[in-house]
């Protein structure tokens, strides 16, 4: 049982301090993206929303008892090339690991082929009636998907630390979906079939990877004209008063980026909706009429 523990211990040192959007938003994502399907899929994602919210968060979990889940969230681009990247790092994962090594891609993030590998599992759920590992699998690609619309999963500065801008990360996918996701607008157009979803992530990420500047600018211009006494503030959270972004600090950094949380989160909620579908499409549309999830 020691022995166990201190592997975590050790797990939880080497891996990013990276939170992901935060439960709360990665739940109101896949929750919202049962909304988006057709209705002859969404009967049977409606009886299981619960569950895709509930589960959004497992691949998080994860991150601190298996070794190579981290890697799975993110993919820190600009190590290749800070220039373009995108031209640079080959969109293949065979090609890619001729050119860099798979120690490599591991070290920097592996986020657009972890979506891929686990899309083609989700096709074959769907072939074989499997419920249950159907909405395991929709549930963790909802969260991956949604971390590739995060910015700070896109670059070595991930959390600011080289432009001493540390929590940032957490500022912007937790701490601002959770004082202002009430108000965005959840109505979006109809989803699409996705005919290559590998390309498709890529692209995600790529936008994502464009919004980092701004990011991180915005911020670094906020903080020159804030102290810190205005900056922070103590909530009552989990029993406990804790240290936060002020929400005078918070509103102000939110007005700053013109609505890019909200465009990144409704992109999220509609990019796993069309995934979803164009599994299901690609598996030969099963009848999901019965079909039922045993927990036990």
């Amino acid at each position: 049982m020691i022995k166990k523990l201190l592997c975590i211990v050790l797990l939880l040192c080497t891996y990013k301090a990276i939170s992901n959007w935060g439960f709360f938003a990665h739940k109101k994502i896949n929750k919202m993206a049962v909304f988006t399907l057709p209705e002859s899929m969404n009967d049977f994602f409606l009886r299981h929303i619960d569950l895709l919210e509930q589960q959004s968060v497992n691949a998080d979990k994860r991150r601190y008892t298996m070794k190579n889940e981290a890697p799975r969230h993110y993919i820190d681009i600009d190590v290749y090339d800070a220039d373009s990247p995108f031209v640079v790092v080959p969109k293949r994962w065979n090609e890619a690991v001729e050119k860099y090594s798979e120690d490599t891609l591991m070290e920097y993030g592996i986020l657009p082929w972890h979506v891929q590998s686990q899309y083609i599992f989700l096709v074959n759920a769907f072939k074989d009636n499997d419920a249950k590992r159907v909405i395991d699998l929709c549930s963790d690609i909802g969260h991956y998907i949604a971390d590739a619309h995060v910015p700070l999963h896109t670059t070595k500065n991930y959390n600011g630390q080289f432009t001493n801008q540390h929590g940032i990360h957490g500022f912007w996918e937790s701490r601002l979906p959770e004082l202002f996701a009430v108000n965005y607008d959840y109505v979006l157009p109809p989803i699409d079939y996705v005919d290559n979803v590998l390309f498709y992530v890529w692209e995600i990420i790529e936008d994502s990877y464009h919004a980092k500047d701004s990011v991180l600018d915005f911020e670094a211009q906020l903080n020159r004209n804030f102290s810190s006494d205005l900056k922070y503030s103590f909530e009552e959270k989990g029993g406990g008063s804790k240290k936060v972004y002020s929400k005078e600090y918070s509103t102000t950094y939110h007005h700053l980026l013109n609505g890019m949380v909200e465009r990144r989160l409704r992109s999220s909620i509609y990019a796993i909706g069309s995934v979803w579908y164009s599994a299901w499409v690609d598996s030969g549309q099963p009848n999901m009429t019965h079909w039922e999830v045993n927990q036990k």
